[in-house]
Parts: C-alpha cells; sequence; structure tokens
C-alpha cells in the first residue's frame, strides 16, 4: 500500500503526474483541485496516494490534501460511482462546497459536474446526506505554487475532456473562460466555476 509520497514534480499533463521518488518516477492520476496548487516543475512535492487495484489494473491517484483524498473515498461508497467521477466532483468543486451541496440537497448543482446525471446526483444526496459535516474530514496541508504551462489554452481543453467534456464544449469553454496571461490551472478553474453556474 502506497499512502503517500515524497519527491521531485518531474512531469504535469492534468490529470497526469510524474513525481520520482528516490530514483523511481511515479505515474499519478490527480483532480484539478491538486493541480492548481502544485509547484513549479522540479520542485519537492508532497502527494496523499491513494492505490487501487483491480482485475485488470493498478492505479495510483495523487492529492495535495488529507481532505480531497478522503472525499475521494467517500464519493466511491455511493452506488455506481468509481475513480472517474470521484475525480470529476474534486476537479469541479471543493470538499466543502462538495459537502454544502449534498447536504442541502442541490442536485441541480451536481449534475452539472462532468459525469453526473439526476439519478448519480439523487443517489449521492440519499447515501452520504446523514453525514455530509464528515466529508473529507478535517484541514490539512497545501503546497502552493504557479506553474506556467507553454500552451494554456491548449491543455486547458485537454483536461476538461479528461474530464468528460466533450471536445466542442470543452474548446468554447476555455475560449470563454480564457484571458492574456492566464496558465491552464486558471482557465480550467474559471471554466469549471462557470459551468456550475449555467
Amino acid at each position: 500500500m502506497i499512502g503517500r509520497l515524497r519527491g521531485t514534480l518531474l512531469h504535469k499533463a492534468p490529470p497526469w503526474l510524474m513525481v520520482e521518488v528516490g530514483g523511481v518516477g511515479y505515474e499519478l492520476e490527480a483532480p484539478m483541485s491538486t493541480v492548481y496548487d502544485l509547484p513549479d516543475l522540479g520542485r519537492e512535492v508532497i502527494l496523499f496516494t491513494h492505490y487501487a487495484v483491480k482485475e485488470d489494473s493498478v492505479a495510483l491517484y495523487g492529492f495535495l490534501t488529507e481532505r480531497e483524498r478522503r472525499l475521494f473515498r467517500d464519493v466511491q461508497k455511493v452506488t455506481g460511482i468509481g475513480a472517474k467521477i470521484a475525480l470529476a466532483i474534486l476537479s469541479g468543486v471543493t470538499v466543502d462546497d462538495f459537502a454544502r451541496l449534498v447536504a442541502t440537497s442541490d442536485v441541480t448543482a451536481l449534475t452539472r459536474i462532468p459525469g453526473i446525471g439526476k439519478k448519480t446526483a439523487e443517489r449521492i444526496v440519499v447515501e452520504l446526506r446523514d453525514r455530509a459535516s464528515e466529508l473529507g474530514g478535517p484541514g490539512g496541508p497545501v503546497v502552493k505554487g504557479q506553474p506556467i504551462p507553454a500552451d494554456p489554452q491548449s491543455e486547458s481543453v485537454i483536461a476538461l475532456q479528461q474530464l468528460g467534456y466533450r471536445p466542442a464544449e470543452a474548446a468554447k469553454m476555455v475560449k470563454d473562460a480564457f484571458e492574456i496571461g492566464d496558465s491552464a490551472e486558471a482557465i480550467i478553474r474559471k471554466a469549471l466555476k462557470a459551468a456550475l453556474r449555467t
């Protein structure tokens, strides 16, 4: 079981990361909530991890905070939700916002997260509402940074597609959100916030 990694951030192509620890490069998948706050490439990063073994695959997921990892695990206890939707949830809303949406039974807002339809949103509310205040658990440390990719618009479109948006939809979201000087993380954050408001 791999629960935590401390090493050098070598590569970042949302949602994929590579962290070198003792000469070994670990590939991880991470939600945008983690990608937003990663340090620059070549800097040290500490990630809480979730190691998942299935019949046909092995995957490692990385999170900057223990709260994100706990929510990632909590939502997968809901019938029909797997790692992909759990990552989409963390990419679309903060832990606190998700807990609020569940506590207030805001099915409409939950369905704006890629991969969550009305029935899934209703299941989330029914199965998690009684413990909404516990979702994510207590706060944890966050490592800050401002990485600037070479082509933030293209990177943002790809990242949004990997979160479940259709190519044309992702391109329009990026076009609407982009301002000169924005990093990919800033574009994606604004695009996802705008999507939740519509």
